[in-house]
């Protein structure tokens, strides 16, 4: 996928903290914010709180905790396997072919990736809005002949639309960034999901729907503060 890089802004390197918390800020010129992900983990509705912890108690907190790294493990891999074959990097170690999460890059590739991303601007990307928020971007570009950011989830299940609105709001609070940074129009986000069972989902958000969401990330920073 090397031929669909355009290098066509000069992405700023963002410094990063994570405090006794756990939760994580950047600092660019001075100005400190919060990540994307602390403000809609320290925002969320009671109902999801509820939900996480009903699910804590029915598995057992220490193998919530032994499941959540998992996954977390399992998807870094996958997102890391997938930014090698934008860069165009072949994997050395034979023993890669039969990796899983290797699989699960495939399976976004080969049902995304190389039939609608038309243009590559950046690929974990850094992005900075002043007083509000920061955060790394999977990727950023033109997808289906329309700027956006697209993001990589693995996922043990698959999912419906209407749980995944935290998704919605990263690509929207991103794609405020970057449009403030490079006086882009950014107004497409892109979700791409893939389960250990190889299973592939596309969600896509818009135009007015887009920008429904970004108000509502708008309002959950306003929360936060």
């Amino acid at each position: 996928m090397q031929n669909l890089w355009n290098q066509k802004f000069n992405y700023k390197n963002i410094s990063r903290v994570t405090d006794k918390n756990g939760a994580r800020f950047y600092n660019c010129e001075g100005n400190k914010v919060p990540s994307v992900t602390t403000i809609l983990d320290k925002t969320k509705s009671q109902k999801d709180k509820d939900s996480l912890n009903a699910w804590r108690e029915k598995v057992g907190h220490t193998e919530a905790l032994k499941i959540s790294k998992a996954s977390m493990l399992r998807g870094d891999k996958m997102h890391k396997h997938i930014e090698d074959t934008l860069h165009g990097k072949q994997a050395l170690d034979l023993d890669e072919g039969i990796d899983l999460e290797k699989k699960m890059s495939e399976v976004i590739v080969d049902n995304a990736l190389s039939k609608n991303l038309n243009e590559i601007w950046g690929c974990e990307t850094p992005l900075f809005y002043p007083e509000s928020h920061a955060g790394t971007t999977d990727l950023c570009g033109v997808y289906n002949n329309k700027e956006s950011i697209i993001d990589f989830k693995s996922s043990t299940r698959t999912k419906k639309k209407e749980w995944i609105a935290d998704y919605f709001l990263q690509t929207t609070a991103y794609a405020l960034a970057h449009n403030f940074q490079y006086n882009t129009n950014i107004t497409q986000g892109v979700i791409l999901i893939c389960t250990p069972q190889l299973e592939f989902q596309e969600f896509i958000i818009n135009e007015n729907e887009f920008l429904w969401y970004q108000n509502k990330f708008k309002q959950r920073v306003e929360q936060y503060k």
